[in-house]
């Protein structure tokens, strides 16, 4: 029996001859082509094979650590769900070093640390990993979503710096900050002026609680952070009035507004960088009482796509939806209001239908995730690139498959039908409450109903909910609040376990919250020929709706339901997130 190895033997490949080399190359299925192009930017650019391999998508970066884990003889994990980092690790290890390097400890083995890498060619890193462990380390590989979202996690309570930035804030740093910004700006970096460090440790640590958006508010005698975190807002901490200008102008300076406008709202982005991992952040400015208020946007580029079996769809909805995406052409539409998780199913859809034998094209505001082998437009309103500009230009592409973010006015949604109509498959999104207003929205906006009944597919209706925290769940009997609440819902409390509720109690994981994370709940509509003559004959939302509820249709709130009666949310959750779906 051979022993697991401690340390992989790197030289294998790294700093090993050509031939050795070419052969793992070809075993991999590349061409000779694709060999030597990789050999020759190896040795000019000095990067690691591995990543060469991924950064010129030769390989997929799941495939190439599949087979360095053959060929090194190392453990591949595809997820690292339910992974628990070691207190050793947080303890001495620096959230600089594991971000950087990419590296995270994901269990112990007696002496040994398993920790989890997406570079399996970098000695060194590890060589130092565990000299601070003080312990022998294995190596795991994983994908590099998997990891930093394993590190944010890690690192969620740990001290950011935010009150040691605090301490430094002086008002003389304000002619400090005005100084020319990188195109990128890396959060790690601490050789920074205070106001500069403040500001990257407040999205630093938005990034590890999994924020979706930063709110600084000015009040009398302080600015607030809020972080809203799993769609709710939490007060964070208090930065002194005196630092408010500074900050405000720091703030433009990333987003390159204008720091004397003050009477204005203005818009910005920045590109932000923490490791090798790439954040968007859109800012927006408007003048109120007291100072100026500021939202940042966080968008994570190195966030996970969720394929479609991991975002909380039913089995009968998902062999719907799985069914209609492979449609030749029509239109399909996913809705809810903003923050909903529409941009997470639209991209797990065409995650889903990726192929080389496909032209797959979207236009988004912003592009929220990069996807291999998708090519993908930035709406620039500036420089006249709509959502109906781009959309026709793409016809000019010969497309397969396209995404448009958002059909927000009449122009965009008569093209995209119009695609969907000339052979194409269409996905887009639309602001309505449930599945059956999108089609009477399509009506009202000035579409013809022949037309939207002729090439409209399929309506995915979406919401989320918190979920339990796991860390402090317990089951309760029902008091009598929650009763008048299943009341509503069409429950009893026998209808559960030992007729007792899930809830959470609220611990330090979790900001005494109860939740942490979300699922989402759908409601799949497809447009079988009853709505379809429905539509022709201008039928209301509640008609279509009724009918398509006793054809089977699944609402939100029954879809709510399951999961209360699976023990992932509560009650009062369920009722919050789909009040207005009460047929």
């Amino acid at each position: 029996m051979t022993e697991t190895p401690v340390s992989p033997d790197f030289s294998a490949i790294a700093g090993s001859n050509d031939r050795i080399r070419e052969g793992f190359l070809r075993r991999a299925g590349l061409s000779q082509a694709q060999i030597d192009e990789a050999l020759l930017a190896e040795r000019e650019t000095g990067q690691q094979l591995d990543q060469i391999l991924i950064q010129k998508n030769m390989l997929g970066e799941s495939k190439c650590l599949e087979l360095f884990s053959e060929f090194l003889g190392l453990e591949f994990r595809k997820s690292l769900d339910g992974a628990n980092v070691p207190g050793d690790f947080i303890q001495h290890v620096p959230v600089q070093f594991a971000r950087t390097h990419g590296l995270v400890a994901i269990e112990e083995d007696g002496a040994v640390v398993k920790v989890a890498t997406n570079r399996p060619l970098e000695v060194q890193p590890m060589d130092d990993l565990a000299t601070m462990l003080g312990r022998e380390v294995e190596a795991v590989l994983a994908i590099r979503s998997e990891v930093a979202n394993l590190i944010n996690r890690a690192y969620r309570h740990k001290a950011d710096g935010v009150d040691e930035a605090l301490q430094d804030v002086k008002d003389t740093d304000i002619v400090s900050i005005a100084e020319n910004i990188q195109e990128s700006e890396d959060l790690l970096d601490a050789n920074k002026a205070p106001v500069i460090k403040l500001v990257n440790m407040l999205l630093f640590q938005a990034l590890k609680l999994r924020a979706s958006d930063i709110h600084l508010q000015p009040y009398a005698d302080r600015v607030q952070v809020r972080m809203r975190i799993d769609g709710v807002l939490y007060d964070m901490e208090s930065i002194p009035k005196r630092a408010q200008e500074a900050i405000v102008s720091r703030v433009k300076v990333m987003g390159k507004m204008d720091i004397a406008e003050r009477r204005l709202p203005q818009d910005g982005r920045a590109a932000i960088r923490i490791g090798d991992g790439d954040v968007d952040v859109r800012i927006s400015t408007v003048p109120v009482a007291g100072g100026e208020r500021i939202v940042f946007r966080i968008l994570d580029k190195t966030s996970k796509v969720y394929s479609l079996d991991q975002i909380g769809l039913e089995e009968e909805e998902l062999r719907s939806i799985e069914r209609y995406i492979n449609y030749s052409h029509g239109i399909i539409f996913v809705t809810g209001p903003t923050g909903s998780g529409k941009t997470t199913t639209l991209y797990a859809c065409l995650d889903a239908i990726n192929a080389p034998d496909l032209n797959i094209l979207t236009i988004e505001d912003p592009v929220e995730y990069n996807l291999d082998g998708i090519s993908q437009v930035q709406v620039n309103t500036k420089k006249g690139l709509t959502f109906a500009a781009g959309l026709r230009s793409f016809l000019r592409q010969d497309p397969d498959v396209m995404m448009v973010g958002e059909v927000r006015d009449a122009e965009t949604a008569d093209i995209a039908i119009r695609a969907a109509l000339t052979g194409h498959l269409v996905f887009s999104t639309v602001h309505t409450n449930d599945s059956a207003s999108t089609i009477t929205r399509l009506i009202d906006i000035g579409l013809e109903p022949y037309l939207v009944s002729s090439s409209l597919l399929l309506v995915i209706a979406q919401r989320l909910l918190r979920t339990i925290c796991p860390n402090c769940k317990e089951t309760v009997e029902p008091d009598q609040k929650q009763r008048y609440v299943l009341e509503d819902l069409k429950l009893t409390p026998d209808q559960f376990p030992d007729g007792k509720l899930w809830v959470g109690k609220g611990c330090d994981e979790c900001f005494n919250s109860g939740f942490a994370g979300r699922t989402a709940i759908y409601e799949v509509m497809p447009i079988d020929p009853a709505i379809q003559n429905q539509v022709v004959t201008k039928a209301t939302a509640s008609e279509i709706k009724r009918g398509a509820i006793e054809r089977g249709l699944g609402t939100l709130r029954m879809n709510g339901v399951k999961k209360l009666l699976q023990g992932l949310t509560t009650p009062d959750e369920v009722v919050r997130v789909t009040q207005l779906d009460v047929v």
